[in-house]
């Protein structure tokens, strides 16, 4: 705000005002908490990539070395112990790529709440206990690349997901702090500094250049200019 003071009446109605109390109040809480969660949202990411490149590379060789890979391109790779080297590189894989999702589905089923994770930590277990069964047996068809390639999508996106959210809550810190958190408040001829939550409908406001609105309501008085993009 520039210029001249501005006195500014609050306008608005008493039930708006408790959920702008609360929204602020809220988006402050998360600011304090959102901080004290960067460190473990940036912990996920470099978890998720780390075990996301680590667990592609050693796919490639899952890749190369799987009957069904090698018909689909025409080509053909066979050397000794070929199943037992892949079922000790997708071990690698399902217990080292598969851990957040398997940590997840403990959690879940201990808390009794199924979710996503039970549903990936489900599907790669089948998958790699199945086909461990193949190769001690020597009986059915393995589904390594299956598993390890569904492990390296899960971890993928998931670390996209985890960027994502980290994004969300430094840009929702960075709006927290563009809220006023008090008013110039004009009673009885004297300007009183209160919290923006006990204004009131009816209230008169002086509004300082350079200072953010506090809540909504109409200009009785004093002009000036006002940056939307500050409010």
């Amino acid at each position: 705000m520039e210029h001249e003071h501005k006195k500014h009446q609050n306008n608005m109605e008493h039930k708006n005002h408790s959920g702008y109390e609360e929204h602020s109040e809220h988006l402050k809480h998360l600011q304090h908490s959102n901080h004290s969660d960067h460190t473990g949202h940036a912990h996920h990411i470099k978890d998720f990539k780390r075990r996301f490149f680590i667990s592609t590379i050693l796919t490639i060789p899952v890749l190369l070395l799987s009957e069904m890979i090698q018909k689909w391109f025409g080509f053909e790779i066979t050397i000794p112990y070929q199943k037992w080297i892949l079922l000790g590189l997708s071990s690698f894989i399902y217990f080292y790529g598969g851990y957040p999702f398997l940590k997840g589905l403990v959690n879940e089923l201990k808390n009794k709440q199924p979710g996503m994770m039970t549903l990936i930590g489900t599907a790669i277990s089948v998958a790699f206990f199945y086909s461990a069964f193949t190769v001690v047996s020597g009986f059915g068809k393995d589904f390594f690349w299956e598993l390890a390639t569904l492990i390296d999508v899960m971890l993928l996106g998931h670390w996209i997901e985890a960027k994502s959210v980290l994004g969300a809550s430094r840009a929702l810190e960075e709006l927290v702090k563009i809220i006023p958190t008090t008013a110039h408040l004009i009673k009885d001829g004297d300007i009183v500094d209160v919290p923006v939550s006990q204004l009131k409908k009816g209230d008169i406001v002086l509004v300082k250049p350079g200072e953010k609105i506090p809540s909504d309501g109409v200009v009785i008085e004093g002009e000036s200019y006002v940056t939307s993009s500050r409010l």
